[in-house]
């Protein structure tokens, strides 16, 4: 199949090259400003070059607090950029596969997260995050949305490569143990959104196989637990391991706030499209092979 990628250097986009590729799909992946998700004439051009029977937007403005100052780069972005990028696939007679977050939601339910839950975002990040939600099932009747969340990879700037750089810096961490969620590897949503190709590309507007989804790591844990596991995995490959000490959200101020309890419920797309939560620890592990290296042979 021919695939559209808006984005090229991030996470997820480089997750999907490495995933589909190798398997012989023609797979174009563009940044600006070849794809422009602010320009509707870059985006047609991109679409007519590309001819693609699958779109997939993994370009984002995922700086959260920055986007509190900037509202409308964020918005045309988050927003309208996606609005048109699926309008333009629905023109094509492509389904659209677009990622949102859990930062659509204020994190005060207290369970999980599902699809029909009431969304309140928090800040301007996860208010364009939604609108881009909306206006991708709007333009494209065959779109699907999956919300994700904490997604970390060998590439690009994340959780886990800042957690292995201040290991080095600093003999004792600090880090929020107040807020819930779970970590995803971009390789494990690639690996979904590969799985579910064959049906979206089959299946009429209407179907099923559309809508919305949650797709997270599993087990759920917190920032703190999250860490502990990056600490003592990469010890075990010989890296660095400082004093771990649990700090609440109050004592890491940040201008944008977050929702404290972000857990997916993600039996919807167990459902729908037979995809389970990949275990975040296992995702880790090879993820840590590439940045740190294999685990250290112990000898008793």
């Amino acid at each position: 199949m021919r695939v559209l990628i808006a984005g090229r250097a991030g996470q997820v986009a480089r997750a999907l090259l490495a995933r589909l590729q190798p398997e012989g799909h023609e797979v174009t992946a563009l940044e600006p400003p070849e794809l422009d998700l602010t320009s509707r004439e870059s985006i047609a051009a991109a679409m007519e070059a590309a001819r693609p029977d699958l779109v997939v937007n993994a370009a984002a403005y995922t700086a959260v607090d920055k986007a509190e100052d900037q509202p409308d780069i964020a918005r045309a972005v988050n927003a309208t950029g996606a609005g048109w990028l699926a309008e333009a696939a629905a023109a094509r007679g492509a389904p659209f596969v677009h990622f949102s977050t859990d930062y659509v939601f204020d994190g005060l339910k207290g369970a999980p997260y599902v699809e029909t839950d009431a969304t309140a975002p928090l800040g301007v990040y996860g208010a364009t995050k939604e609108e881009g939600e909306r206006a991708a099932l709007t333009a494209n009747p065959r779109s699907v949305v999956i919300r994700t969340a904490w997604v970390c990879s060998a590439d690009g700037a994340n959780f886990v490569k800042t957690m292995l750089r201040l290991a080095k810096e600093r003999e004792e961490l600090r880090v929020v143990a107040d807020q819930y969620g779970a970590p995803t590897f971009a390789a494990d949503l690639a690996d979904a959104v590969t799985r579910m190709a064959p049906r979206l590309l089959a299946a009429p507007a209407g179907d099923a196989a559309f809508g919305l989804f949650h797709l997270s790591g599993a087990p759920h844990t917190t920032w703190h637990g999250f860490t502990a596991e990056i600490l003592e995995q990469a010890a075990r490959r010989g890296h660095p391991k400082p004093r771990l000490m649990p700090i609440a959200t109050a004592d890491y101020p940040t201008k944008a706030r977050r929702p404290a309890d972000g857990r997916l419920d993600c039996s919807k797309i167990g459902r729908v499209h037979g995809i389970a939560p990949a275990d975040w620890r296992v995702s880790l592990a090879r993820c840590l092979d590439l940045l740190v290296g294999p685990v250290k042979e112990t000898t008793s």
